[in-house]
């Protein structure tokens, strides 16, 4: 769990329980139930700072003894696993497929139900989404210990209620996800990314002239002054898709292997933020995104906080890391963009916080106008408000 969190459960002497099994799981879970417990779901600790920081709790249950391999069918290209097994890890153990997927804190030990419980993407998403888009069943154990599923093991299962969507970007506020069924993708024979600079409204309209061709880039990303457009699939075909890019961009240069690595890599450290970093992610209109950075610009200009803007450009998701300065000054740019954002129609979360900025300003803005349809289905899934306590406070407990 981040430090602050880790800190204050270890202050209070806080148990652990980590179940090795489905069955485990939900004994502890109907146990906690039982004694009234406050729960924390915990898997590898790399999200634990999303959101409101959660309120005091009575027991963290650790989901990473969930780790199991439970089926791998290459021929159908699924798999099954325990929802604890990092993505890392069951990664290794493909056989010339992914899950495809690529959040920047997988290489930070990120686990399967901790990715799909916050949402999260990474430059990939413009084309196969985030993990709920990639899982075809799911087991939860709901807040009384209930064991509940939906789908199945086979891709055009639809049987039963959504599950899947509706613990996506739950923050482990209604149930702990146990196992999940995921499809699976070839790995590419070759990839190559375009790098081109330019501005982010130039970016933009690279971005929108690229993808009205039919050159399918697999991610379009724009950060620390480039556009970056990645391409993957055959070595002929990957080469005459990024020769017909540089001609459309009319610039840019051509990275591969190693160089092609690091520039990703540089992107996700951004994303993920460092100590002392305040972190934002918003949802937004794409065409927003010019708008979105020259507010970003404004707000920063003055105060010795610096900030770094990337953006998945073609479908509007934007992270925001704030570096150096004091905690006010972390606290009035994210309250001004944040009001921008929320005017536009968008969403903001709150991932990382420099130490101080609670005090400051809310994790979470206005409450949205489905506020009382969460409410109303928090209590229906945790009926006594014990799981994940405070973490999208205001909202609900």
């Amino acid at each position: 769990m981040s430090s602050s969190v880790s800190d204050r459960m270890q202050a209070r002497d806080v148990p652990t329980v980590r179940p090795s099994d489905l069955r485990q799981a939900r004994d502890l879970m109907f146990e906690a139930a039982r004694s009234g417990q406050r729960v924390l779901l915990h898997g590898a600790g790399t999200a634990q700072s999303w959101g409101a920081p959660v309120g005091d709790v009575d027991v963290v249950l650790d989901t990473t003894g969930l780790d199991q391999l439970l089926a791998y069918n290459p021929a159908d290209m699924t798999v099954a696993v325990g929802a604890g097994m990092s993505l890392a890890a069951l990664q290794e153990r493909l056989d010339g497929q992914r899950v495809a997927l690529d959040a920047a804190r997988i290489p930070l030990g990120a686990t399967v139900g901790g990715l799909l419980a916050t949402a999260d993407g990474g430059p990939l998403r413009a084309t196969y989404g985030t993990l709920r888009d990639l899982v075809i069943g799911v087991t939860v154990v709901l807040a009384d210990g209930t064991v509940a599923r939906s789908g199945g093991h086979v891709i055009k299962n639809v049987a039963g209620y959504d599950l899947t969507k509706l613990f996506s970007g739950s923050l482990g506020t209604l149930g702990l996800v146990a196992e999940v069924v995921l499809r699976l993708h070839p790995l590419p024979e070759a990839t190559a990314t375009l790098a081109v600079p330019c501005d982010v409204a130039a970016g933009f309209a690279h971005a929108t002239a690229l993808l009205a061709c039919p050159l399918e880039p697999v991610a379009l990303d724009w950060h620390e002054g480039r556009l970056l457009i990645r391409f993957e699939g055959t070595r002929s075909g990957v080469a005459t898709r990024v020769r017909k890019a540089v001609a459309l961009a009319a610039s840019g240069e051509v990275l591969e292997g190693a160089d092609e690595t690091a520039v990703w890599q540089a992107l996700a450290g951004t994303v993920v933020g460092g100590d002392g970093d305040t972190v934002l992610r918003a949802g937004t209109r794409p065409d927003l995104l010019p708008q979105l950075a020259a507010r970003l610009d404004a707000l920063t200009t003055g105060p010795s906080v610096k900030a770094t803007l990337t953006s998945s450009v073609g479908i509007g998701v934007h992270t925001v890391r704030l570096r150096g300065g004091q905690p006010a000054e972390h606290a009035a740019v994210l309250a001004g963009w944040r009001s921008e954002v929320l005017a536009a129609g968008g969403s903001v979360t709150l991932h990382q916080r420099i130490p101080g900025l609670d005090e400051l300003v809310g994790s979470w803005g206005r409450a949205p106008a489905t506020a009382p349809l969460l409410r109303a289905l928090k209590k229906r899934m945790d009926h006594d408000e014990r799981l994940g306590p405070g973490r999208f406070a205001p909202w609900f407990a």
